[in-house]
Order: structure tokens, then C-alpha cells, then sequence
């Protein structure tokens, strides 16, 4: 059978449906520690780079402003987060509770387990191949947005 030529089908759809199976693997073992994947992947990005601005925060998890403030309240109702002041009177600073450190860290087990059996399902020389292709693309893709803004 001659390999195709060309793409077959629509890039962005076998994207998204492939992030939908992921997402609801990862799901499946952060949610047992009380998280959301989401969650967890916010949690970690202020834990690590807190107290930060929600834009620049915003801008480091390739997100708009609006989806982090959406989901970033139920974090603070939670008690993993806290919005508070910044520099000056117009600006804020979002940083990680203790307790949010701690389920940060036991979000960070889950999604090692996560890791691993994704993995052993795909082969890791496959999982290495994925996140090669993907760091390519979307260094591509933000090049080419930085070009068209310039």
C-alpha cells in the first residue's frame, strides 16, 4: 500500500480528538487525588513561576485571560490559590497557597503514574517522536503568529 501523498483528513479535528483521549487519561488518574487535569497543570505553572501576573501567567500557558480568570476561581475557592496584590494598585499577583503546594505535589504522583502507563501504551520512542513533532509545530505556529503581528 503506497503511503499517502498528502494529509488525509483534518489536521485540527485529529488534534482534538486525540487531546480529548488524553485529556481523559490523564483525567482518570488526577482525578483521584481531587484535581482536574486542567487544574493541575494551572496548579503547577503558578506553583513554579508564582507570584505571578495573571497575564504574563496567562501568556506562559498559551491561554487568554479570560479561560485562566474562568479557571482559576475554582482554585481560590478551594484554597490552592490566592489573587492578590500587586506592585501597584492596578496590578494583581497570583501565587499558590500551602495547601495548594500540597495538592500540587499529590497531582504530581498521579500525573507520574499517568505518565508512565501512557508510555508503556504508546512506547516511549513514540512518546519521544510525539513530543518532538509537537514542540516543532508549535514553535512553527508561534513564529508564524509573531511574523503576522509585526
Amino acid at each position: 500500500m503506497k503511503a499517502p501523498t498528502r494529509p488525509q483528513g483534518c489536521t485540527n479535528l485529529k488534534l482534538r480528538q486525540l487531546g480529548r483521549i488524553v485529556t481523559r487519561h490523564y483525567d482518570q488518574h488526577v482525578g483521584q487525588v481531587g484535581l482536574k487535569n486542567t487544574q493541575y497543570a494551572l496548579l503547577s505553572y503558578v506553583v513554579k513561576l508564582g507570584p505571578i501576573r495573571p497575564g504574563d501567567l496567562a501568556r506562559q500557558m498559551q491561554m487568554d485571560a479570560s479561560t485562566l480568570t474562568r479557571n482559576l476561581q475554582p482554585m481560590v475557592a478551594q484554597g490552592w490559590v490566592r489573587i492578590g496584590e500587586g506592585p501597584d494598585a492596578r496590578s494583581r499577583l497570583v501565587e499558590a497557597t500551602p495547601e495548594g503546594v500540597r495538592k500540587r505535589a499529590e497531582g504530581q504522583q498521579a500525573w507520574k503514574t499517568a505518565q508512565n502507563a501512557l508510555n508503556q501504551r504508546l512506547g516511549v520512542e513514540r512518546v519521544v517522536a510525539l513530543h518532538e513533532m509537537l514542540d516543532a509545530c508549535m514553535q512553527l505556529l508561534v513564529d508564524e503568529a509573531h511574523d503576522a503581528a509585526a
